[in-house]
């Protein structure tokens, strides 16, 4: 590549976007009540005034400014360097950002300092699908298997699967990836919503776990408004203990759920394993992992089959290429992939995760359904669509992670307009 072509992360820009969103109770749960759903956002400036690569990590509030501090301390790691660093090997530069020695102190490879890292990783990748024109889902569906392996960091998974493996997988699925990709640009990828009883959906959810009664009372209105041959969900959001959840869950049974979603602690990865046997019987899936924190996490769970559907975030994971590395343990276990999606901008993002998915890693689409939540996309540049219950790929080049300016100027923490007016 001629040094004319080079392009140089000169800056960055970090922003606390935050939507009121508990006024009116959006996005509450069993676990959290109250949740204005924000974003630590962050801009990579290049000197190509043109080309700017937009990430970010979801929360909920209260504690955005910490993962902001933590971007912040991962600028010396990008500026100065350039996009082709990235591009020529993107697992190595992964490597170089989680692996300063003090930051790393303060995860490592989890918490604040891993949202952090995800908000920056998912900038890069926007950066990279930017430069190169593509959408992110069209951009890495076109990689090799070998371009495609570079992207992942095997360190603490190589017991499980390692490179060679991966390859063959990749490899075994390359001859027919263009029928899946006329496939999802015809049809779609598959959709659930958490509102039971929206048309066009034939998935839906409803979250619980505060009073067995009350679930009982609603759960009986849903299968009575949208029958046995939907697929319900039910997400409890970790707020029971295991023994708790498994008599919770089997008093539900009668309502033929397809998955509990979130039914304990996150890290639990033994409790989770067994709730998943209690279930078995009852046909009632474990769905886990949105607050998955690494790939090591996802690892145990699936070596232990205690999960049933595999719930990666594209803000709690290192980002991309931390969730490629998931995409391909998942597949080795035959575990269907269903992304979390109820967040702010996080139904954008795991539209392209579940695309590449369905096109490179796995290969299907069965069983394998995305959520998507029904408010903030008119925040978005590019705002994902959805058609007759699927998300409709995405055309635009980037990961469709850029929110207006104008919304992040309305929106940032604490003295946009729309703070001054809700304070």
């Amino acid at each position: 590549m001629s040094s004319a072509s080079v392009t140089t992360i000169t800056q960055i820009t970090v922003e606390d976007i935050r939507f009121p969103t508990s006024k009116e109770l959006h996005g509450s749960d069993a676990m959290s009540p109250n949740p204005d759903f924000s974003s630590a956002y962050v801009i990579l400036h290049t000197d190509n005034p043109l080309l700017e690569g937009h990430g970010h990590s979801f929360t909920l509030g209260r504690g955005t400014e910490i993962i902001c501090t933590a971007i912040k301390a991962h600028a010396y790691l990008l500026i100065g360097h350039t996009l082709e660093e990235f591009i020529s090997n993107p697992g190595a530069f992964w490597r170089h950002l989680t692996s300063d020695s003090q930051l790393r102190w303060i995860g490592p490879e989890k918490g604040a300092i891993h949202l952090a890292l995800a908000a920056i990783v998912n900038a890069l990748w926007d950066l990279y699908a930017k430069r190169e024109g593509k959408p992110l889902w069209r951009l890495i569906s076109d990689f090799t298997p070998e371009q495609f392996l570079k992207c992942i960091d095997f360190r603490y998974i190589s017991d499980v699967i390692k490179p060679d493996e991966a390859l063959n997988m990749l490899k075994e699925l390359e001859s027919t990836k263009s029928k899946r990709i006329r496939q999802l640009e015809e049809q779609g990828y598959p959709a659930y919503i958490m509102s039971a009883g929206w048309l066009g959906y034939s998935d839906e959810k409803v979250r619980l776990g505060r009073d067995l009664q009350d679930d009982i009372r609603r759960l009986k209105i849903v299968r009575e408004e949208i029958g046995y041959d939907r697929r319900l969900m039910i997400d409890a959001n970790q707020v029971w203990d295991v023994d708790q959840a498994i008599q919770w869950v089997k008093q539900l049974a009668e309502f033929r759920p397809y998955w509990i979603e979130e039914p304990t602690s996150p890290d639990d990865i033994l409790g989770h394993a067994r709730i998943s046997q209690a279930l078995r019987p009852y046909n009632i899936g474990v769905a886990t992992g949105e607050h998955g924190m690494n790939r090591i996490l996802f690892k145990q769970m699936l070596q232990t089959n205690a999960l049933q559907f595999c719930q990666i975030d594209a803000c709690r994971l290192g980002g991309v290429n931390e969730i490629l590395a998931v995409l391909l343990l998942a597949a080795k276990f035959h575990v269907p992939i269903c992304p979390h999606g109820g967040g702010a901008g996080l139904s954008e993002l795991v539209q392209h995760l579940s695309m590449i998915d369905f096109i490179v890693v796995s290969g299907t689409w069965e069983n394998g359904i995305t959520e998507y939540s029904d408010h903030l996309h008119e925040h978005f540049e590019d705002p994902c669509i959805i058609k007759n219950g699927r998300y409709v790929a995405p055309n635009k080049p980037g990961y469709s992670t850029q929110i207006k300016e104008n919304s992040r100027q309305q929106y940032s923490f604490p003295n946009g307009p729309m703070w001054k007016i809700h304070s």
